[in-house]
């Protein structure tokens, strides 16, 4: 069984309470205060989201979500997958620093040394992938046509709960830190110079694409570029709103890595190899949506 053929209730309860991804994503607080709550448990899910107390009640719509979630006509399953692979869990180091993440001793100055930080233009096609991933299971999580860039780009603005701390640690870890302060120029240079083959050799596209509306790279790129353009704005405003700046990100972030102050690119990829947000919070917002729903046909 992969952990996207697992139950809902399953996913939720193996999310961990504490780890680098939860001290990495508490850290971003500053930006969405009180937006995010750990919650690793369905039940305490499910009264979250109905805020009911009755418990024949949230058995009835724990067991209704459930259903829901493993109708395979629905997209739910889906989308967690597309979470799954858009974290960069794959590598050697990346497993092995996922096998420390809870250790208090975690040497990740040390890890540093063995990563090569992405090129400007990568990072930026990875970012790319990373948003017409979210576009996606969006569409999928609600039902949607998979090009659906307009109704995408208007709740991305909007973005709420589990959602919101995931846009702000995808500007924080993948646009803001590696990136800098221009980090909106360097995404649209790098994905209006997308080419097949730079598309074709990205890991994490190559994950994802059997779930994409497209068919073929060509209209792959189109609508990653078309999703980057109608969104640029959201992110824009996002992070000057909430304060998403390299500075302070960074000085949010070294009291638990130790880098060094010019290794910027080196923490961005770390980071990268040892958090698993996408994963950990998708997970929680396709179990928030799946439930409201559920509650509502209770």
């Amino acid at each position: 069984m992969s952990d996207s053929d697992k139950p809902l209730h399953t996913l939720v309860e193996e999310l961990p309470e504490s780890s680098m991804t939860t001290r990495l994503l508490g850290l971003l607080d500053y930006a969405v205060p009180g937006e995010w709550q750990n919650i690793t448990n369905f039940e305490a899910m499910v009264k979250n989201v109905t805020g009911e107390d009755d418990q024949s009640l949230i058995q009835s719509v724990g067991e209704r979500a459930i259903q829901l979630y493993n109708d395979p006509s629905n997209g739910y399953q889906r989308a967690v997958w597309i979470y799954q692979m858009l974290d960069d869990t794959q590598g050697i180091f990346g497993m092995a620093a996922l096998g420390n993440k809870l250790s208090g001793d975690f040497d990740f100055l040390s890890f540093l040394g063995d990563i090569t930080p992405k090129a400007d233009t990568a990072q930026a096609v990875d970012a790319g992938v990373k948003l017409v991933g979210e576009l996606t299971a969006f569409c999928l999580v609600n039902g949607m046509p998979g090009d659906s860039i307009g109704d995408f780009a208007a709740a991305f603005g909007n973005a709420q709960k589990e959602d919101a701390m995931r846009l702000a640690a995808f500007l924080a870890f993948d646009c803001v830190l590696p990136l800098g302060p221009d980090f909106l120029l360097k995404l649209s240079d790098g994905i209006s110079s997308l080419s097949d083959s730079v598309l074709g050799s990205n890991g994490r596209f190559a994950r994802i694409a059997s779930l994409l509306p497209t068919p073929d790279l060509e209209s792959s790129k189109a609508l990653i570029t078309q999703n980057f353009d109608a969104t640029k704005g959201v992110l824009d405003k996002f992070a000057s709103e909430k304060g998403i700046e390299q500075s302070s990100v960074f000085g949010k972030i070294k009291g638990i890595l130790g880098a060094a102050d010019d290794k910027l690119d080196y923490v961005a990829a770390g980071i990268d190899l040892v958090s698993n947000h996408f994963e950990h919070t998708g997970i929680q917002s396709v179990a928030r949506r799946v439930i409201s729903r559920a509650y509502g046909e209770i």
